[in-house]
């Protein structure tokens, strides 16, 4: 459960804490202190957040009944300090209501990244029961095991009044954990999402690496090292065994499959940490289990764990590196602010999310041709329904997926949706025409794009996603990627300017407010 700080906006209108800074005097040089790290930076980012959230209530659309709370905070490359905020209106919670604070090191604030356009005031009194909301909410689903209901506050306009419930069951044999919000005076379905999210997507012996070195516990396929991960069967226990080593290297065998995932989260991991700066898969030096076994051509993320089933030839397991990586990319979208609830545009972005992180990791690895070679394809190496490839991030109309945003995208099927800001993470990192032997790729706007390296891609579009809100867009994304190149990267044009052609080039337009790129210079 993450922390919670209230910062009642009774208060902060009432207390306006303001920060007095003294300049130097005239002539007077100052040395300048060492950066503050871990604890500190985090302490120091609070303090900050907290005083600029009290002092321009208007920033954030504070209203008089709101009361703000501070919920986490993620540490980024280079010192950078994401601060997380919520609030209650009136006592309810506030769906889209959240927003982020960007501080450096030093505590200063950088950005700001809002949900809420305007102040709620809404009437909090409902005219149909929970018990109707929760009806109409439990025919979405085939087969219902559990369902819960809560009131709350749509941060929708000046608001709207909504009854939340989470329906879990099954989905036509699919697991589902299905979010509706039925409006609470008419009655009507106003909004749905659903946390599971599929892939439609030297002694262990893997079936995709060869013989490989998982950490695990000695009889048990734990890994302590990176807490919270571990693999097993479908009853979410971990396998065990005699000794330490695993598999038999088959597509066929369990464990083996639960060799090919550990190793990829491991590796996973590594890369969030040494190329992006985050510590561990939600932020906070935790993981999530992973289950193997799943009887479906499929591999899904429900917000608790990951699990994985077979192709459809049913001769390999669904956990190759780059289907990992997507899955647990979900965990990642999921453990970064505004969470992965909201609609269907968000839904393709996190869609687009796992297949980001699942090229990163296959990049970070780099294995050889004769294994799982890096690529921007999707699932090529277990061929899920014998097609090759689900999705192509060069090119995704090659796979019958839009290269392009356009006002048909938050209606599109979210794997589909994927397609533009998988195209624009090709293109910031590769370009659109790579001189490394990668592949060339069309842009909407007949513009020629200049690759910044793939690295330096992720650590911008982690940048991003640490900046993300409830109600996700790809203009947003457009916002605050071009936020997170100019604070990564400050001294340095090339980055931010790539990140402006890169989404104008999946026809991604500038937005009113979008930070503009440092002068000319090398970082």
């Amino acid at each position: 459960m993450r922390h919670q700080t209230a910062i009642g906006a009774a208060a902060v209108m009432a207390v306006g804490f303001a920060v007095a800074m003294s300049a130097p005097a005239t002539g007077a040089t100052r040395t300048a202190p060492a950066a503050p790290a871990g604890p500190e930076a985090r302490t120091l980012a609070a303090s900050s957040a907290d005083r600029m959230v009290a002092a321009q209530p208007a920033t954030f659309h504070a209203a008089p009944k709101d009361k703000i709370y501070r919920t986490n905070i993620t540490s980024g490359l280079r010192g950078l300090q994401y601060v997380e905020y919520q609030r209650t209106y009136d006592g309810l919670p506030v769906h889209g209501g959240d927003f982020v604070v960007t501080t450096n090191s030093g505590g200063s604030v950088l950005s700001t990244s809002v949900n809420q356009t305007k102040e709620l005031k809404v009437g909090t009194k409902a005219t149909i029961t929970a018990a109707q909301a929760a009806k109409t909410s439990r025919a979405k689903v085939g087969k219902v095991d559990t369902a819960t209901t809560r009131l709350m506050v749509l941060a929708e306009g000046s608001g709207r009044l909504v009854y939340e419930t989470v329906v879990s069951g099954h989905q036509k044999q699919a697991e589902t954990k299905l979010h509706v919000l039925v409006d609470a005076k008419t009655g009507k379905v106003v909004q749905t999402w659903d946390e599971v999210r599929d892939a439609k997507a030297a002694d262990d012996k893997s079936h995709f690496h060869g013989t490989v070195d998982v950490a695990t516990a000695a009889t048990s396929m734990t890994d302590s090292t990176r807490p919270g991960h571990q693999c097993g069967g479908q009853n979410g226990s971990a396998f065990t065994g005699t000794d330490s080593a695993w598999g038999d290297g088959s597509g066929t065998n369990l464990e083996t499959a639960c060799v090919d995932t550990l190793y990829a989260v491991q590796k996973e991991w590594d890369m969030l940490k040494e190329w992006l700066g985050r510590n561990g898969t939600n932020g906070n030096g935790r993981g999530f289990p992973s289950r193997v076994g799943l009887n479906q051509v499929n591999a899904f993320w429900n917000g608790s764990y990951t699990n994985f089933g077979h192709n459809q030839a049913n001769n390999k397991q669904a956990t190759s590196l780059d289907v990992v990586g997507h899955e647990n990319g979900h965990a990642v979208f999921t453990n970064t602010p505004g969470g992965d609830s909201g609609g269907n545009e968000k839904g393709g972005m996190n869609e687009s999310a796992g297949d980001i992180f699942g090229a990163l990791v296959e990049h970070y690895l780099n294995e050889p041709a004769n294994l799982d070679p890096p690529d921007y394809l999707v699932g090529e190496e277990i061929d899920l329904v014998g097609q090759g490839p689900i999705r192509n991030m060069y090119d995704p109309s090659a796979k019958g997926d839009p290269n392009c945003y356009s006002s048909s995208i938050p209606n599109t099927e979210v794997h589909k949706a994927a397609g533009p800001q998988n195209h624009w993470f090709y293109l910031l990192a590769e370009g659109s025409s790579p001189t490394n032997g990668s592949p060339k790729s069309p842009t909407c706007n007949n513009s020629t794009v200049a690759g910044i390296g793939i690295k330096k891609a992720g650590q911008i579009f982690m940048g991003g996603l640490n900046k993300k809100v409830s109600a996700w867009t790809h203009a947003r994304a457009r916002t605050a990627t071009i936020a997170a190149a100019v604070e990564l990267f400050p001294s340095s044009a090339a980055e931010c300017t790539a990140v402006k052609a890169a989404w104008a080039a999946v026809s991604v337009p500038a937005q009113s407010g979008e930070a503009a790129c440092p002068a000319k210079g090398r970082g």
